[in-house]
């Protein structure tokens, strides 16, 4: 069997393993994604191919990799390489909450808010608070 024939006949299986390994519904995938629900059944049955941005985010809602999706790993767990430093994440392009894009000013506040947060923590706690 080809690379290519093997991920076309993994995705669709894949996505519903993990779904149900999940204890997710489709809908719950679909509303994460920003696609109908019949648009997700698609997904799974084979009958339609998401985007690379769907991929994503499917992947992310499911704890795995788009390589594993797409059949080009056969290990489910992301990659230990990846970079989990916010910092840095919140300096990606295209980043959104729940379908909605982040414009610069938001993740700027974002970075803002971690940053006080971040200071707050390691300031001496006040004597008179204990």
């Amino acid at each position: 069997m080809t690379t290519q024939a093997k991920e076309s006949n993994v995705f669709g299986p894949r996505l519903k393993q993990l779904r149900k390994k999940r204890k997710l519904t489709m809908q719950e995938v679909a509303d994460y994604v920003g696609v109908a629900k019949s648009t997700y059944a698609g997904y799974e049955s084979g009958y339609r191919q998401p985007t690379i941005e769907s991929i994503q985010m499917i992947s992310r809602k499911l704890l795995t990799s788009s390589d594993y999706l797409l059949g080009i790993t056969d290990n489910p767990q992301p990659s230990e390489d990846m970079n989990y430093n916010a910092k840095e994440y919140l300096n990606a392009e295209k980043l959104h909450w729940d379908g909605i894009p982040l414009e610069k000013d938001d993740l700027e506040l974002i970075r803002h808010l971690l940053e006080r947060v971040l200071r707050d923590r390691s300031l001496p706690k006040d004597s008179s608070e204990l």
